[in-house]
């Protein structure tokens, strides 16, 4: 069984991933770390993150940096979404992605075009998304509790020109498939999206 569960930032994809990892004893990638793992490789090699053949060049990174803790920062977040319209880096980063989905028993896989690029024939198909006022919250709060110094308004805007960049981007734009099913999380706790989800893909 293959889970497909798309999003944009902060829409709780990413714990609903994992909930469902757990639940059905499935491997989960958040792939949205394969790009924040280039972006940081991009930023500490002096580069900037908009120039297409320099990070094509960072995506042979070393397994080890999908564990660094900066993977985590907003900086990360920001070089990601800055690196991942470049067709080239979404070709160098595809077959992983695909292998990971293809392994025996199945897996579950997070991100922004897993049910329409990556895994097109999954299981079952998911896109969480919440308001970007909700979104922008949960984010603060949760770099805040990192002990990173970051204002509600700055993580705002960063979240909406994510999703500006994600959305419209020519290669693996952020869209809903089709047959995915919809769950707005803006007016959910942890626990309730958790069951929601997992009703969702019922089995």
């Amino acid at each position: 069984m293959v889970i497909a569960v798309d999003g944009p930032a902060a829409s709780g994809k990413g714990t609903i991933a994992r909930a469902l990892a757990r639940h059905y004893g499935l491997p989960h990638l958040d792939t949205g770390l394969l790009y924040r793992a280039v972006g940081i490789a991009v930023l500490r090699a002096g580069g900037d993150p908009s120039d297409a053949a320099f990070a094509a060049g960072r995506c042979a990174f070393d397994e080890t940096l999908l564990t660094d803790p900066a993977l985590k920062s907003e900086e990360a977040g920001s070089a990601a979404s800055r690196v991942s319209p470049h067709p080239a880096v979404r070709a160098a980063l595809l077959e992983r992605q695909r292998a990971f989905a293809a392994q025996p028993g199945g897996a579950i896989l997070d991100g922004r075009d897993i049910g329409t690029v990556i895994a097109p024939n999954a299981t079952a198909k998911l896109f969480v998304t919440a308001r970007p006022e909700i979104r922008a919250e949960r984010r603060h709060r949760e770099l805040s509790g990192m002990g990173l110094d970051t204002s509600f308004d700055a993580v705002l805007a960063d979240i909406r020109a994510r999703d500006e960049r994600d959305s419209n981007r020519a290669a693996s734009p952020l869209i809903q498939a089709e047959d995915a099913v919809l769950l707005d999380t803006s007016d959910m706790g942890v626990e309730a999206a958790i069951v929601a989800a997992i009703a969702a893909v019922g089995r």
